[in-house]
């Protein structure tokens, strides 16, 4: 561990990283940290850009494959970063980017704010799903956004970016391709719901999910995401894929875009599975499933 004079945030030097993915794949990142508040995140950046590394972040490891080598410079792991301010009377909440979504969305269904009950079983922080435009039951994190705030890794700079301006479609945005970090985002909801009810359809949709894919084995959510028209899972499952075993990692059994952890898997087990899948998919139906899952420390 190191304690940098300018830098009161202890880094971590050679930490596995399997432990903060919820797929538990992932090698040992160079340094390490966990930051609890903007200033610290902002810190890193400028400590991490002095010492000329590289630096990379994630949120929950939920929609994350890391690399069986590891990640190079400086990785910052955002679920710390966490905070929620919610107004009750006009449904406006801002919460910090690592701020777990299932407990956000608990949390405002308890004061009648309507507009996040599909999100309780997305295992993810509010800056990751931000990035993807993370959405189930044909809700999504655009329909409520109002703006995020963000940071750069290049220099530290922060940035107001609104929602038209994110250019928000399929588990898209223009995050994807920018070296930014989500620090905090605007959401507007509906007051004035009722609480029970809310707390009911939140517990109802969260029953739903774990019932209908694979919460309890270590995997990082969707692995494809759905060609128009057509169901990812769907196709797989079809095929006859459900349970296929390459190395340690399978394809679920009770969901078949999911890829779960089933014996001390690696990455590269993981990546090989989603080719066989892509190429089977492409034989049958002439077009290739695209992944969904964001990848840390490949070449």
């Amino acid at each position: 561990m190191q304690n940098n004079n300018l830098l009161k945030l202890p880094i971590k030097a050679l930490t596995p990283l399997s432990k903060l993915t919820t797929l538990r794949i992932g090698g040992n990142a160079q340094w390490l940290a966990e930051p609890r508040t903007i200033n610290e995140l902002s810190e890193l950046i400028l400590w991490a850009k002095n010492k000329n590394l590289s630096c990379n972040a994630f949120g929950a490891g939920s929609n994350l494959l890391i690399s069986d080598n590891g990640i190079e410079g400086l990785t910052i792991c955002l679920k710390k970063l966490q905070g929620h301010q919610i107004d009750p009377s006009t449904g406006i909440i801002e919460v910090l980017g690592g701020e777990f979504i299932p407990n956000l969305s608990r949390k405002v269904a308890r004061h009648g704010l309507h507009g996040l009950e599909w999100a309780v079983g997305i295992p993810g922080t509010i800056g990751g799903a931000a990035v993807m435009n993370a959405g189930a039951q044909g809700s999504c994190i655009a329909d409520r956004l109002i703006s995020l705030k963000a940071i750069s890794i290049k220099n530290g700079k922060e940035f107001e970016i609104s929602n038209q301006d994110l250019n928000f479609s399929y588990r898209q945005s223009i995050l994807q391709e920018k070296s930014l970090i989500v620090i905090s985002a605007r959401f507007q909801l509906d007051p004035g719901h009722d609480k029970e009810k809310l707390i009911n359809i939140t517990n109802q949709n969260l029953a739903h999910r774990l019932k209908t894919q694979p919460y309890h084995l270590p995997n990082c959510g969707s692995i494809f995401r759905n060609p128009e028209k057509f169901k990812a899972g769907k196709l797989i499952e079809q095929l006859g894929l459900k349970g296929l075993r390459h190395g340690g990692a399978e394809i679920s059994s009770i969901h078949a875009n999911f890829i779960i952890n089933s014996n001390q898997a690696t990455a590269k087990d993981v990546l090989e599975l989603i080719e066989i899948i892509q190429k089977k998919i492409q034989t049958k139906h002439g077009f290739l499933l695209q992944p969904e899952i964001k990848k840390l420390g490949f070449n």
